[in-house]
């Protein structure tokens, strides 16, 4: 079953739809917090990952971030990290207020750059009692330092400088610069361009994955927040709780996850999906099965009553 739901964050209407379990009548459920990937939205990989945790019997919360999809925020496209981690928390708020869910039992769930976010964000709020990602990214050094960490510092310099152009064009009364999370020429990139680039187009511009409000774009400024975010900083504060990493043995990102528990506390754990990608953990179901399985029996036995 789900439903549309709708919660605040920093006083905006954030658009969620909350999963649960079919035969659920009574009592308090476990519940995940789902946090979708950059450019994306929850119809999306985050919806998958719910439905089949609803069907496991958690409830399940996924959410368009502030300024994106169905959620308020102008300017429309602005990517925020701490304004994500502080949806993330919103959401576990929201839970803890319905007559449904067990509000200490609340676990969270990040993909892409919201293995990132989500993370971050339950290193202070010791309410999300069980951590989880899947194909983790670090959006703050995917952007200083390129995926793989072999960009050129000069480029990271450029889009500071473009950064603060756009705030003083903004401040003078032009509209925020956008700037695409895949290029229209994304086509005469794909012979030359890394094979997550590649995936990444094809989830989100064909059929495979497309879908109307995701993708659109994110505004240049958006730069300077992100450059000045570290998702794994901190992330020891998550221990005693418990913190599970997974990642596809072909994903070219695997590297954040590999490091990011090495930098953890225990209790902690990485899981590799043999032959996944990154975007395979998205959605394909020979790949999703065994990491939702994983999750399963981590929430299962993380956010037992």
């Amino acid at each position: 079953m789900k439903a549309n739901v709708t919660f605040p964050s920093n006083n905006l209407a954030i658009a969620g739809i909350l999963f649960t379990p079919g035969d659920h009548i009574d009592g308090r459920l476990p519940a995940v917090v789902i946090s979708h990937p950059g450019g994306g939205v929850k119809e999306q990989s985050p919806s998958i990952y719910a439905e089949r945790l609803a069907g496991a019997g958690f409830a399940a919360l996924v959410f368009d971030a502030a300024h994106q999809g169905e959620s308020e925020g102008e300017p429309r496209g602005l990517e925020n990290p701490f304004q994500r981690a502080e949806d993330i928390k919103s959401a576990v708020s929201y839970l803890t207020t319905r007559d449904d869910i067990a509000p200490d039992r609340i676990g969270a769930l990040g993909i892409c750059a919201s293995g990132g976010y989500v993370p971050y964000a339950a290193q202070t709020d010791r309410r999300i009692k069980a951590v989880a990602t899947v194909s983790a990214a670090d959006l703050g050094s995917a952007f200083r330092e390129g995926l793989g960490r072999t960009q050129d510092p000069a480029i990271l310099q450029a889009m500071l400088d473009q950064a603060g152009a756009a705030r003083t064009a903004e401040a003078r009364g032009a509209a925020p610069h956008l700037a695409a999370w895949i290029p229209d020429n994304a086509e005469e990139l794909l012979e030359t361009e890394t094979r997550q680039f590649r995936e990444t187009f094809e989830f989100y511009r064909t059929p495979r994955g497309h879908h109307p409000r995701a993708n659109q774009g994110w505004v240049l400024r958006s730069i300077d927040l992100i450059a000045q975010y570290d998702s794994y900083a901190m992330i020891r504060l998550i221990s005693p709780r418990p913190l599970l990493m997974i990642a596809g043995s072909e994903a070219e990102s695997a590297y954040f996850s590999r490091e990011a528990i090495e930098q953890a506390a225990e209790p902690k754990e990485l899981v590799v999906i043999d032959g996944a990608t990154h975007i395979d953990l998205y959605d394909k179901d020979e790949y999703v099965t065994p990491a939702v399985a994983k999750l399963t029996e981590f929430f299962g036995k993380h956010l037992a009553e």
